[in-house]
């Protein structure tokens, strides 16, 4: 018998078919909106929140009306935790969902406690009971989201009667909107940079006097930042950082939930001065109402005349912290899985759609205005010596006043606890506490007065401030299971390209897990290995609290 002899009759085209009312239904939800690649996860995004889930039809109707093919719609559906892909034969998802915080404060709060009292009572043919990562409110620990509505100190009695109440829409805070802050001298400083009054160079040394860095972990210096990204030639581009999911870290959100314009006009002066095209705003889907609140206000300034139409491109992730990686951002702000990309090139050079890209976070752009209004050493001044600047610090956990809290650069966490906390929480002494949230490590309390800031003692102790994320612990909390909950953490959070973070991760959970003596040279080995092969930050920071717990925490093995 030949070989074509031996190939089976054509039984038609292969794949799934297309559902013609799907086509419809889709071109419907999505208008007139231009069919444009990196629109994808946008269009996701509306699928999931007009039918609850995105079914397989809806997901072959979307291929066909873009023009993609079916594998790449399918791999960046399924990438993202927010989006729930349903094929032929699969029950859909209840049609309304809870989803509990399990990160590092919400468990010192009771979460599984929280979580078991939900199982018990819940119908799951009507309410989904999610487990979730880091919601960035672990000041009001234990968290949870019904729908949209984000809910701290939650209870299962509370959640429960919003359910049967129908509270689940988005809850807006009170805010500084456009007309209340333009009142109070908002966007005058951006007028003069536009008209002149103030140069490009003289802003740039004036955030390199006053020592302001990059806040969302790495503190690159921010006017040196400007001058490689204008080194490059156009068009240039600019993105905003906006998912802080580092455990422990909420303070973005608490800026942008009070007045965002201070952040929004530091970032069109930023791109002013590195003259960008456009600014993609990234934020993450875990804030519903400064999502909200956002829509709302860059709609404003484009009524006003202040930022042209579509100039400020709002662009929502969708449930995944690899997203806080810079270029993971960018590829998920392309349209694709927010997976890391390998540099050189950085993002300077070779960033956003392949140009010049300048990326800061919020708080970053937060006090641009305050330091050109109030001069650089106004800024340094509020520091520590040989720490210029002030921070702000998420604080968490067995303290009596958790929140953001202002405090200078070097400050330390014992200061923070006594001075900005109010100490410790009733019945609990000091033990440990995150410096920079999970990726920073575990330090113990006996180097509770090491400065905070980036480098320094704190580099030296195997630890970085990151996002200023502290989370504090209290003889209460047995650090292994802290490291667990980490972990774990870690290996949900793994993008999956690299195989040094992808199974570490995971090899490193089913170590800790381990009955018996911990087996520490196959953990140190595969520390080495995840700390010198990962791509991205992700993998070579996660052993750190592994390297902790064994380091100042062997009481708790």
């Amino acid at each position: 018998m030949t070989m074509q002899e031996r190939r089976p009759r054509d039984r038609g085209p292969k794949g799934r078919a297309l559902d013609d009312a799907a086509l419809a239904e889709v071109r419907t939800l999505l208008g007139t909106r231009e069919r444009r690649r990196d629109l994808l996860i946008e269009f996701l995004h509306l699928i999931q929140d007009r039918y609850g889930c995105l079914s397989a039809r809806h997901l072959r109707a979307l291929a066909e009306d873009m023009r993609l093919a079916q594998a790449e719609v399918y791999e960046v559906a399924t990438f993202y935790d927010h989006f729930d892909v349903v094929k032929e034969g699969e029950t859909p998802p209840a049609p309304l969902t809870i989803r509990v915080c399990d990160s590092v404060s919400c468990m010192l709060a009771g979460a599984e406690t929280l979580l078991t009292e939900l199982e018990a009572v819940l119908d799951p043919a009507a309410i989904r009971l999610v487990r979730a990562p880091c919601m960035g409110r672990c000041a009001g620990a234990p968290a949870a989201r019904i729908g949209d509505r984000e809910v701290d100190g939650a209870t299962a009695e509370g959640l429960v009667g919003m359910a049967a109440a129908g509270e689940t829409g988005v809850q807006l805070p009170e805010y500084i909107g456009l007309d209340a802050c333009r009142r109070s001298g908002g966007y005058q400083l951006l007028r003069k940079v536009r008209d002149g009054v103030l140069s490009t160079e003289g802003i740039i040394a004036m955030l390199g006097d006053a020592g302001l860095k990059g806040l969302g972990g790495a503190g690159f210096p921010t006017g040196k930042k400007w001058q490689i990204v204008r080194s490059y030639p156009g068009p240039r581009l600019m993105s905003i950082n906006g998912d802080e999911g580092e455990p422990g870290t909420f303070k973005d959100r608490i800026y942008l939930e009070r007045d965002p314009h201070r952040a929004l006009e530091g970032a069109l002066i930023a791109a002013h001065v590195v003259e960008a095209k456009r600014i993609y705003f990234y934020m993450r889907d875990e804030y519903p109402a400064v999502l909200a609140i956002l829509r709302a206000e860059i709609a404003a300034l484009e009524a006003a005349g202040i930022a042209a139409p579509g100039y400020i491109e709002l662009r929502r992730g969708a449930g995944a912290y690899i997203c806080g990686e810079e270029s993971a951002m960018l590829e998920s702000i392309e349209g694709r899985r927010g997976m890391p990309r390998h540099r050189p090139p950085y993002i300077a050079e070779l960033g956003l759609f392949g140009r010049p890209t300048l990326n800061h976070n919020v708080e970053t752009l937060w006090w641009i205005r305050d330091i050109v209004e109030k001069g650089p050493a106004w800024f340094a001044g509020l520091g520590k010596p040989g720490h210029p600047g002030i921070r702000s610090w998420s604080v968490s956990g067995r303290v009596k006043e958790p929140g953001v809290k202002l405090a200078p650069a070097g400050v330390t966490v014992c200061e923070l606890i006594e001075d900005y906390c109010g100490g410790m929480a009733e019945g609990h002494e000091f033990k440990a506490y995150l410096p920079g949230g999970a990726s920073g490590g575990i330090l113990p309390a006996a180097l509770g007065d090491i400065p905070l800031d980036f480098g320094g003692e704190l580099a030296k102790q195997g630890s970085f401030v990151g996002s200023h994320a502290i989370v504090v612990f209290s003889q209460a909390d047995n650090m292994k299971d802290v490291t667990l909950n980490l972990m774990e953490f870690f290996k949900h959070e793994s993008c999956g390209k690299c195989t040094p973070c992808r199974e570490g991760t995971e090899k490193m959970v089913t170590l800790l897990k381990e009955q018996g003596p911990l087996r520490e040279t196959a953990i140190r080995d595969l520390e080495m290995v995840m700390r010198d092969s990962s791509i991205c930050g992700l993998g070579q920071a996660a052993p750190n609290p592994v390297n902790h717990l064994l380091t100042h925490f062997r009481k708790d093995l």
